[in-house]
């Protein structure tokens, strides 16, 4: 986060950085390869046409009978007296039964056949309908769409965008109370921006905060990057890390490189195909497809940090992260980074929108971080119900200020609660670093505080952010 917000909260759905948790419903960053065994189990599907064709039927039939006049099911018909004979009451029978019957009958056909003889009045019968190979009808404003076309369109974006994606290896140090100087191995994937060799990927692939009571992770002591359909193992170095976008730029030395044609992530529509790319597992290169479920996602990660991501369906799995999301046109949309696992969990994944990533990987390469402006303050969101229990208003509780910092030369003290940024309520942390990051390094913003029961505005000039 730019501040630190000092909040405790227990979240139903937790986002992981590690591969190996093993929580119900956890968030997880697919980032590492795991040790265990993979068994690949075939599932055949048979078609029996390559190029199929889904048509919708009509059940409209066009068709012409006589009926004599019943009443309530039954034909009545009339009698002289019994003394009638029984040829005469056959013939009486047919005669004003059978007769009329098929004289409609006949009628009718001779009508419908006289208009299917004549052109203009066939075609205006048969207008808005398509008789298919089938002889079924077929409404016209029903699209054909061949599978192969679906099929085509997958494998011409597997093959555009390929050469972009790397798998990256990373070797760690771990400080572990059982032993030191050990070293643990973690993978994940990155996509080519530059021909030269500048690869993005996610923070957390080469900068991983891995760590328990038991063991800690140091940083990456060595990183090493594949390229696609080729087995050697290219040296990386770090060219830059954003924690709080989660993500990072490292380079191989290498030219003749493909760099990754990028889209625009926010022409992205709920609905629409997709695939994600990457190092599946350490498996190598994996492609799997799905569709858009969601934009404008808001998720958190284990370490308080907040996205804006967009939601897929396409599998992501533990070695995905910094992987693509790719479009039908092969255009990179996303930056694959977090998952949602376990029991009864299918389908969740998430990726960080390219077009927010164009700045933040403009900045890694010039100065190799993200210049953002900095208040300088440790707070607490404070709602409603802990301000009538400590008496205080809601808004945002300082509760560290950074020495020095922008916030206490402008004279903000411990203890006062921020309402206002700018002329603008704010209830908590994420939506006073919202205006702040809308700023540059210089601006000055206008805090509003609450102290001793007091409202004060306080004009603060933000600084370069550590």
């Amino acid at each position: 986060m730019d501040e630190n917000n000092l909040n405790n909260s227990n979240e139903t759905n937790n986002i992981n950085n590690s591969a190996t948790s093993n929580q119900s419903s956890n968030f997880q960053n697919p980032n590492q390869g795991t040790s265990q065994f993979i068994e690949a189990k075939p599932v055949n599907q048979e078609s029996s046409n390559a190029n199929s064709y889904a048509n919708v039927n009509s059940s409209s039939n066009i068709n012409s009978s006589y009926k004599p006049s019943t009443a309530n099911g039954t034909t009545y018909s009339s009698y002289s007296t019994s003394k009638r004979k029984k040829k005469s009451e056959g013939a009486g029978f047919t005669k004003t039964v059978l007769l009329p019957f098929a004289c409609g009958i006949l009628g009718a056909g001779l009508v419908v056949g006289t208009c299917f003889g004549i052109p203009d009045i066939r075609n205006n019968l048969l207008a808005g309908y398509t008789v298919t190979d089938e002889g079924s009808v077929s409404n016209p404003n029903t699209e054909q769409i061949s599978l192969l076309d679906y099929s085509d369109t997958a494998v011409g974006v597997a093959q555009k965008v390929l050469p972009s994606i790397v798998g990256i290896n990373v070797t760690y140090s771990v400080n572990s109370i059982f032993y030191s100087g050990g070293t643990a191995q973690a993978q994940g994937s990155g996509v080519i921006i530059s021909e030269d060799g500048y690869i993005l990927t996610n923070n957390h692939v080469v900068n991983s905060s891995s760590s328990s009571s038991y063991y800690e992770l140091g940083k990456a002591s060595k990183i090493t990057v594949t390229l696609n359909d080729d087995d050697t193992e290219y040296e990386a170095k770090i060219i830059g890390t954003d924690e709080q976008t989660d993500l990072a730029v490292i380079k191989i030395e290498k030219d003749g490189l493909t760099a990754a044609e990028l889209g625009d992530s926010d022409s992205v529509q709920v609905g629409e195909f997709c695939m994600a790319i990457g190092n599946n597992l350490g498996l190598g290169t994996t492609v799997t497809d799905g569709i858009v479920s969601a934009v404008n996602r808001t998720v958190t990660d284990e370490d308080g940090n907040s996205y804006v991501a967009i939601q897929t369906n396409a599998a992501i799995n533990s070695g995905n992260s910094g992987g693509a999301l790719v479009n039908s046109q092969g255009q990179v949309i996303g930056i694959n980074t977090l998952k949602v696992s376990g029991d009864g969990v299918e389908g969740v994944g998430f990726a960080i929108p390219i077009n927010s990533t164009k700045d933040i990987t403009d900045q890694l390469i010039e100065y190799q971080k993200v210049k953002r402006p900095y208040l300088g303050i440790g707070g607490i969101d404070v709602d409603e119900d802990m301000a009538k229990q400590y008496n205080l208003t809601v808004g945002v509780y300082v509760k560290t200020l950074e020495n020095f910092g922008a916030a206490e030369r402008a004279g903000i003290k411990v203890g006062d609660v921020i309402t206002k940024v700018d002329g603008q309520e704010i209830q908590n942390m994420d939506e006073l670093n919202e205006i702040k990051n809308s700023k540059e390094i210089g601006d000055k913003i206008t805090l509003t505080i609450w102290r001793d029961g007091k409202t004060e505005d306080i004009e603060v000039t933000l600084q370069e952010q550590p």
